[in-house]
């Protein structure tokens, strides 16, 4: 073949130089000599353009195509045995797609285009998706008509998927912001128009997806416009992103008014480089942020307790562990130094004698490591006043951590016992002394290994038991001694040993002579490292001479105790402190009183009043001197009659003078003792007296029920007429009446009202003083839900929370402490800070009654009512004022009222036996406290 008719197929990389080397003249198209110049022609451009191309020839669509269409064809496929192929061959898969096509470029000259058209394809051993922009254009012919089809394409296959997958990944990513635990709004355009908001967002602001969407934000939120508008506009113009921690904002959610807190972004978004919108994420930190004001306010009550705290406290701060805080005990007790010397300072240079001890490196390890290290007897030397002082410390060291986990300081606990070891140092001195005292007293001294069973005794031990001198003895053969009806007794010692440490226990034993002893064994547990018992140390002693000698007491004590019971006379008898614990039958027939009684309340309630004192003060002399005690008093008999008694007791000493105990008798003289005229004379004119206060008494109850009534009846019954033709006049002649006429009648309607309120609030107070006090169970919750109750329309209106929960049970007098409670609340809510919604806690918990030195029952339990608020509140030096009638610290035309609410809450807290305090700061709202004692455990 003549090289010069392949000049067309020259170049065309590697589908030239196949083109150029196939064998034509077996194909539909013939030999390359007999193909018409417009093949020709199509096939030199396309074999030389570097844009892919494809070429359907003749009415069998014969398969041309390029360099750069070739690597669509992939590997494993269609390459290159399509090439000069029928198209309808090897197209299968997509022929009923394309051959239309083909078709309408053929018969109708006309060309097609189609854009990331999928056409699946098979290539690379499989089918697969392929996506393609392509057209069809018609190639002529000399005479114009239409043989070929020209395919000029590009796969897109790439781009497609990218897209598709970026599509779904948006869809997805809006999906996710949409479950997102953090608020998330897109804000398009200059009036932040609500794009997208996701569920946390709508659950945050309380608003429903159709209520926001495609609105302006504010139309939806009026309420934040005032704080988040100038900041979400300046992002909006200037790109530049807005961060805030805790940020706060006033909310109108779930039917109340809210101060809400977040961490906020407002972020813009850009289209084009242009910025189009904000986004917004939020995420509410309100309870963490309340929780934290809330642990700032325990903490510094908590730091309030350390410093007053019994126990040695301190902290440590950074690498050069700077004294932070230390409270009284340790600065006073402990280091001895005035906190100006002390605190801020690294603590070796408060305690430069530390530097060669091992607590330096030991406080660093603790800041590495992150352990809490304990020691008990710790020595230790500080110079106290110039001078090396020893000490012996119990102390821990716990590690404080960051947020991030990182110790930053240590709290040191000590305590000092040093003078508890050196009693203990002592006592063990005393210890081996005993030891060699208990072998000259015949005291048996024994240690057993409680894992091995192997037994250490002295030779005592043999004796005690009647064992052979020389004889081996083990744990066992002891044991097998104890008779059988007191091996429970040795069983139960065990078991309290392994809980207290300590093993005692008296029990008989069977010698091997088969006579019968009583033992008396002393010992203490020791425990191992895991706390597991190891070992017991202890003695055991002979004292059967001793317990024989005890029965036969015991059997004298029940002979005088039977005879004691029989006398008329009452017998008592006393330790030699002085403490009674013994009373014949005779006492307790004459008082009334059960055993229980006297146990509980002791024996001076038997003893008048008037006579305790002297009683005590003779009695404790006879105690300390040893002398006789002689006394007479007044005994209360069971039917409530105080009767004149003589009264002696008699220490009984042993064989060396030393008082054992004290035998007391007391005889009734009522029939004895005479009375002077004098004396009944001074009865008589006191009797009068009496009689004559108690009538004025009368008359002052009278007087106060006469102002009661007319309080209640006669003073309001003007006012209420006074009220009443003030409106009717109002009403009658209104448009003729005149400006100051109408001033003049509403400052008569507004006087008569206050009058009124001050003659109610005058009558409450006299209620509070003189209404009969009858004390019921009452369910303190119940009353708080009533006074709440009262006030739901000023709560609503102010959008004011009132809490409480588990209030309790107390003994009260119900209507009074219902009025303390309504007075309290209503001044919560009436003294508050404005623009602020009032907040009003009420809690009620249990206090010792020791705690306070103002408390009359101080062996009692006392309720502790707390109402605390968040108003405008008062300085202290207010704090004894405010509860004075007719006091106001406010003036009217602030605040409402008469000045009496709280003078009344006084009076009724003392109706309980109780008393009340208070604490405020100005701005910061008050708190007042209530105690009153547990009314189930007095008799009122």
């Amino acid at each position: 073949m003549n090289n010069n008719n392949y000049d067309f197929l020259a170049n065309g990389g590697e589908m030239g130089k196949l083109t150029r080397t196939k064998d034509w003249s077996n194909t539909a198209v013939g030999p390359v000599e007999s193909w018409p110049q417009s093949l020709r022609t199509t096939l030199g451009i396309l074999l030389n353009s570097k844009f892919p191309m494809f070429l359907f020839w003749g009415p069998d669509h014969i398969c041309f195509y390029n360099d750069a269409y070739r690597p669509s064809l992939g590997n494993n496929g269609k390459h290159p045995s399509i090439l000069g192929e029928k198209g309808a061959d090897y197209w299968s898969e997509i022929w009923d797609f394309i051959k239309p096509l083909i078709d309408q470029v053929l018969q109708k000259g006309e060309a097609t285009w189609h854009e990331d058209q999928l056409l699946p394809i098979y290539r690379n051993g499989k089918m697969e998706d392929v996506y393609w922009t392509f057209s069809y254009s018609p190639v002529n012919d000399e005479n114009g008509k239409t043989n070929g089809v020209l395919v000029i394409c590009n796969e897109t296959t790439k781009q497609v998927i990218t897209r598709k997958k970026l599509e779904e990944s948006e869809r997805r990513f809006r999906n996710t912001v949409k479950q997102l635990p953090l608020g998330i709004c897109i804000l398009k355009g200059a009036d932040l128009i609500v794009e997208m908001a996701n569920a946390t967002y709508l659950h945050i602001i309380d608003r429903e997806e159709n209520a926001i969407l495609n609105k302006p934000i504010f139309d939806s939120v009026p309420e934040t416009r005032e704080t988040t508008y100038p900041i979400l506009k300046n992002v909006f113009e200037t790109g530049e992103p807005y961060y805030a921690d805790e940020f706060a904002v006033t909310l109108n959610r779930y039917n109340k008014q809210e101060l809400a807190y977040f961490n906020l972004v407002f972020y813009p978004v850009k289209e084009d480089n242009n910025i189009a919108g904000v986004t917004v994420v939020a995420y509410e930190v309100t309870e963490e942020v309340k929780t934290r004001y809330l642990l700032a306010e325990r903490e510094k009550a908590f730091r309030g307790i350390v410093m007053d705290s019994p126990i040695a406290m301190a902290i440590f701060r950074g690498n050069d562990l700077t004294i932070e805080m230390a409270n009284k005990s340790m600065m006073h007790n402990i280091w001895q130094k005035e906190e100006k010397d002390c605190i801020g300072i690294p603590l070796l240079k408060v305690f430069p004698e530390l530097e060669n001890q091992k607590y330096p490196e030991l406080l660093h390890d603790i800041l590495a490591s992150g352990k809490t290290i304990r020691e008990n007897e710790a020595i230790a030397y500080v110079d106290i006043k110039g001078k090396l002082k020893k000490f012996y410390l119990d102390y821990e060291y716990t590690p404080l951590y960051e947020k991030n986990e990182k110790v930053t300081g240590i709290m040191c606990t000590v305590n000092d016992v040093t003078s508890k070891v050196k009693s203990r140092k002592k006592v063990e001195t005393a210890e081996a002394r005993a030891r060699l005292a208990a072998e000259i007293a015949e005291i048996a001294m024994w240690d057993l290994n409680l894992k091995t069973k192997e037994l250490i005794y002295s030779d005592t031990i043999l004796d005690i038991f009647g064992f052979e001198k020389d004889k081996k003895i083990v744990h066992q053969d002891i044991r097998s001694r104890i008779l059988p009806e007191d091996e429970h007794i040795v069983l139960d010692a065990f078991a309290e040993a392994l809980k207290t440490g300590i093993y005692k226990y008296e029990a008989r034993i069977l010698k091997l002579d088969n006579s019968i002893a009583w033992i008396k064994v002393h010992g203490k547990i020791f425990f191992d490292e895991n706390k597991e018992p190891s070992k017991m140390l202890g003695t055991v002693m002979d004292f059967t001479a001793e317990k024989e000698s005890q029965q036969v007491l015991m059997k004298s004590e029940k002979k005088f105790r039977l005879l004691a019971d029989s006398m008329p006379q009452l017998i008592w008898t006393s330790d030699t402190l002085g403490n009674l614990n013994y009373f014949n039958q005779t006492i307790y027939n004459y008082s009334g009183l059960s055993k229980e009684e006297i146990e509980k309340n002791g024996w001076l309630q038997i003893v008048h009043p008037e006579d305790r004192e002297e009683n005590v003060k003779l009695w404790m002399e006879s105690v300390k001197t040893g002398n006789d005690f002689l006394f007479i008093h007044r005994f209360k008999r069971y039917d409530g009659e105080y009767r004149w008694q003589l009264s002696r007791a008699i220490a009984q000493l042993d064989e060396f003078g030393k008082v054992q105990m004290w035998v007391g008798t007391s005889t009734d003289i009522e029939e004895q003792k005479n009375f002077t005229n004098q004396l009944e004379d001074q009865i008589i004119q006191r009797t009068t007296q009496l009689e004559l206060k108690n009538r004025d008494l009368v008359n002052m109850n009278i007087e106060l029920q006469s102002f009661a009534y007319i309080s209640s009846h006669d003073l309001q019954e003007p006012l209420r007429k006074i009220q009443t033709f003030a409106s009717r006049l109002t009403d009658l002649d209104e448009q003729n009446m005149s400006a100051s006429a109408k001033t003049y009648l509403s400052r008569i309607e507004f006087s008569a009202k206050k009058m009124q309120n001050l003659i109610q609030d005058l009558l409450t107070y006299s209620r509070a003083n003189s209404a009969d006090r009858v004390f019921t169970l009452v369910k303190i919750d119940e009353i708080a839900e009533e006074v709440i109750s009262d006030f739901s329309d000023r709560i609503e209106e102010k959008n004011a929370i009132v809490e409480y929960h588990d209030l309790g049970e107390a003994i009260l007098i119900q209507f009074q402490f219902r009025q303390l409670l309504h007075n309290l609340v209503e001044n919560a809510l009436k003294f508050s800070l404005p623009g602020v919604a009032p907040k009003v806690t009420i809690s009620v918990t249990k206090v010792d009654g020791k705690l306070f030195p103002n408390a009359e029952f101080k062996d009692k339990m006392y309720h502790h009512l707390q109402v605390k608020d968040n108003g405008i509140g008062f300085e202290l030096i207010y704090k004894e004022k405010i509860f004075e009638v007719f006091q106001r610290l406010n003036t009217e035309s602030e605040y409402k009222g008469t000045g009496i609410g709280l003078a009344i809450v006084k009076k009724i807290v003392e109706n309980h036996k109780g008393f009340i305090t208070v604490s405020s700061e100005k701005g910061k709202g008050s708190t007042f406290n209530i105690y009153f004692p547990d009314l189930s455990e007095i008799n009122i």
